[in-house]
């Protein structure tokens, strides 16, 4: 790959008396822009920025036998360092997330390309790579879907959630190698549909120059974290992506439905829960994103009509899809069998939560715990400014809510430390945020009722 024009080091042409005359010319000053700077070592302007569009190594081949994912395997295990790992997926095109190729770089064995179609699984490249530390950008992305391939780190840098933490203004892949490296990554290719085969040249280039550049990047954000004395933090963090694992599938997935909250009437309810069940099943078993065969705006509209005939059904105004009439008494069967459901196995509008109630209602509810929030939030908010980092980063808002709520007792360091870290919160975020919490919770600002009342008096004083 060419070198970056940041980190230029040559000596030029050079001045020195006995290099003759040409060699002491000095050229005309040079002008810069803003896509071209100014490098020791060049006699004009170079970019700002490079384009990287080909893998320095080329493009290469797709893995797709058991001879080849065993080359590919071997060749892993004998490189060096981290590796670099991507996955693509098939996200609104494909049923599930699964991944429709695995892109992997290490030092010594070069890049990568995996079909992971052909194959049960690519337990063979995580046995290849056990103990190597693995760079992934945006982990919570690929992790589950590469869990499905039987691929688990023993080791983890995200670059994404370290470039968070760093304070970078944008965190997306393309943004991060801009700000860090110089160099510019193409990304039209990301949302493309990857199950496609064969896949087109110019996708597997982008896929390959996706993982081109993570061990730089990584060793990047690295120095800058712990030059921020940040570094042991985003440690706490990767760890903890690891130790969670993939998370457990969302108990009734369809409540997830967009436009859910326009439904007020559990019967109708139901007929979204039928609708969206039986949507499910069919696109698993086409292998199709189910907003492709019906989109849930269209599940919503039917469920509030409750239409009891085809014609109904089709008449339904926001009703549409490519399998919308296709498939018409799929959908008008759905309807019908939640019209039949007692009203016992209706499902309930909201299901209970164990959490505080939304903050918009805690002036009425509870108004010593809105005082604590309101206090705590700002406090937060500006020791997250002062470390360079999004305020979510520092503490997650849940996190917050639930102590602010219900603050344990006898309230001190450690038990709103006990009480954080049984939320989920990592060492580094309790020590930063424990302080700052026990003060606010100490002496929250008046509830507004409570300081009107005071103010009245004191005017009857």
């Amino acid at each position: 790959m060419t070198a970056q024009p940041h980190d230029a080091t040559g000596t030029g042409s050079g001045s020195g008396p006995d290099q003759g005359p040409e060699a002491t010319q000095v050229p005309p000053p040079a002008t810069t822009t803003p896509e071209n700077i100014l490098v020791e070592g060049f006699g004009v302007p170079v970019p700002a920025v490079i384009q990287l569009d080909e893998p320095r190594d080329g493009v290469p081949l797709v893995i797709s036998t058991q001879e080849g994912l065993q080359r590919a395997a071997a060749s892993l295990a004998r490189g060096t360092g981290p590796a670099g790992v991507d996955a693509e997926r098939a996200s609104g095109f494909r049923y599930g997330q699964r991944a429709f190729l695995v892109q992997i770089r290490r030092e010594g064995s070069g890049t990568w390309l995996i079909d992971p179609e052909p194959f049960e699984d690519l337990a063979i490249l995580n046995d290849a790579l056990a103990g190597v530390e693995w760079i992934i950008h945006a982990s919570t992305q690929d992790l589950p879907c590469l869990s499905e391939l039987g691929m688990w780190p023993d080791r983890l840098f995200d670059t994404e959630l370290a470039a968070r933490l760093a304070g970078l203004p944008r965190v997306g892949l393309a943004a991060v190698v801009e700000q860090l490296l110089g160099f510019s990554l193409a990304k039209e290719h990301s949302a493309a549909d990857w199950s496609t085969r064969p896949l087109p040249e110019p996708w597997l280039r982008y896929a390959a120059l996706d993982v081109e550049v993570l061990v730089e990047l990584r060793d990047e954000l690295a120095d800058l974290l712990e030059s921020q004395g940040k570094l042991e933090y985003a440690a706490e963090e990767f760890a903890a992506i690891l130790a969670a694992g993939v998370a457990e599938p969302k108990a009734d997935p369809w409540r997830r439905t967009s436009g859910l909250h326009q439904i007020r009437d559990r019967r109708q309810l139901a007929a979204v829960r039928e609708l969206w069940l039986e949507r499910d099943a069919l696109a698993e078993k086409r292998d199709i994103a189910p907003g492709k065969l019906i989109p849930d705006s269209a599940l919503v509209a039917v469920a509030r009509e409750m239409p009891a005939t085809v014609p109904q059904l089709l008449a339904t105004k926001g009703f549409h899809g490519r399998a919308a009439q296709r498939e018409a008494p799929r959908w008008l069967r759905a309807v019908a069998a939640a019209r039949r459901l007692d009203a016992g196995e209706l499902p309930p509008l909201h299901l209970p939560s164990s959490g505080p109630p939304p903050p918009r209602v805690w002036d009425d509810r509870d108004p010593e715990a809105a005082a604590r929030l309101k206090t705590a939030r700002p406090r937060i908010a500006a020791r997250a400014e002062e470390l360079g980092m999004p305020t979510e980063n520092l503490l997650t808002p849940d996190h917050l809510r639930r102590v602010a709520w219900r603050p344990p007792e006898p309230l001190s360091p450690d038990t709103l430390a006990d009480a954080l870290r049984s939320l989920g919160a990592r060492p580094w975020q309790i020590a930063e945020t424990v302080p700052l919490l026990l003060e606010a919770f100490t002496h929250p600002r008046p509830p507004k009722a409570a300081a009107g009342a005071r103010t009245a008096a004191s005017g009857r004083d």
